[in-house]
């Protein structure tokens, strides 16, 4: 079983309290609730009389988050459930609107620390990058299967590669010699395509950006920020907040579109003309903080008939 670390760290917290000024009797719905980081932070916020909604399709984070909030909150309920799904949860809630919604996108660093995940090439362990791990496909199944080409739009469209396809090329040629299973395997393959040609792959490890590619591949990240944010606008209640902490630069996109489209069609106010990043203190103190980008935006008043 996962449970909290004392040492995990949510990212940019000060600045979510600050931007979605949370209050009591009021409605949160938490996306991605992984430990629970933000919501022992949120809930005192919203108490007395308000609710915390989260959401995880990892089971093993979600009795990680369970084990601290149940020791020190109340309010709260969590569901495994991918965030896409939040209408069918809210209804299931009896919840019809919310007044904000918080999605904290990314690998969670428990994740990463897991060798028996799959998500990172430092530690040994099958290829898997499941955040539900009862869904079918895993990055072993991509990656032995995928034909060279789809391999390299992958890598390209996924994480800029920009060796994409001579990384791919690669893989298949390992692959033909025998299934690619492993993490470190995989690295290998990838550090190969960089060696055969003198290069190191810059200051990143080489297979960083394929790694990361498999991993949005394999959970449809970017499809699933996408449908998300088509849908909470249905549901946010007017003056009610979205907030998103992305981590690469095709998720910040994707919100910034979104947000830049509500502001011109008046269904939203931007609150953050730029992503808040964090300070130098909290970079220091908590390295996954480096590269993570808040965006808000607050839902105007619906128009009368």
């Amino acid at each position: 079983m996962v449970s909290g670390p004392p040492e995990h760290q949510p990212v940019l917290v000060d600045h979510v309290l600050r931007l979605l000024n949370p209050q009591p009797g009021q409605v949160i719905l938490d996306g991605t609730v992984g430990l629970g980081g933000h919501a022992l932070a949120l809930l005192p916020r919203i108490q007395p009389g308000g609710r915390y909604i989260g959401l995880d399709v990892d089971e093993a984070m979600l009795r990680g988050a369970r084990d601290r909030l149940g020791e020190t909150a109340e309010g709260w309920t969590l569901y495994q459930a991918s965030y896409t799904a939040f209408p069918e949860v809210l209804a299931a809630a009896g919840v019809q609107a919310v007044d904000h919604v918080l999605l904290d996108l990314g690998v969670n660093s428990a994740q990463l620390e897991d060798g028996e995940r799959g998500f990172s090439f430092e530690r040994d362990g099958p290829l898997d990058m499941r955040y539900d791990r009862s869904q079918e496909v895993r990055a072993l199944d991509l990656v032995n299967r995928l034909p060279e080409r789809e391999l390299a739009d992958l890598f390209y469209h996924n994480a800029q590669e920009g060796n994409s396809r001579k990384v791919a090329r690669r893989i298949c040629q390992v692959r033909h010699a025998g299934r690619i299973t492993t993490t470190l395997a995989l690295a290998r393959a990838v550090e190969s395509a960089y060696a055969a040609r003198g290069r190191s792959g810059g200051k990143i490890h080489p297979a960083t950006r394929v790694f990361m590619a498999l991993r949005i591949a394999v959970n449809r990240e970017l499809e699933n920020v996408r449908e998300f944010l088509r849908l909470v606008p249905a549901y946010l209640r007017e003056g009610g907040k979205v907030a998103v902490i992305s981590f690469h630069s095709l998720e910040d996109r994707i919100v910034k579109q979104f947000m830049r489209a509500a502001k011109a069609e008046g269904t939203f106010e931007e609150l953050t003309s730029r992503p808040v990043i964090a300070d130098a203190a909290e970079r220091a103190a908590n390295p996954r903080s480096r590269s993570a980008k808040l965006r808000v935006a607050a839902r105007l008043p619906r128009p009368t008939e």
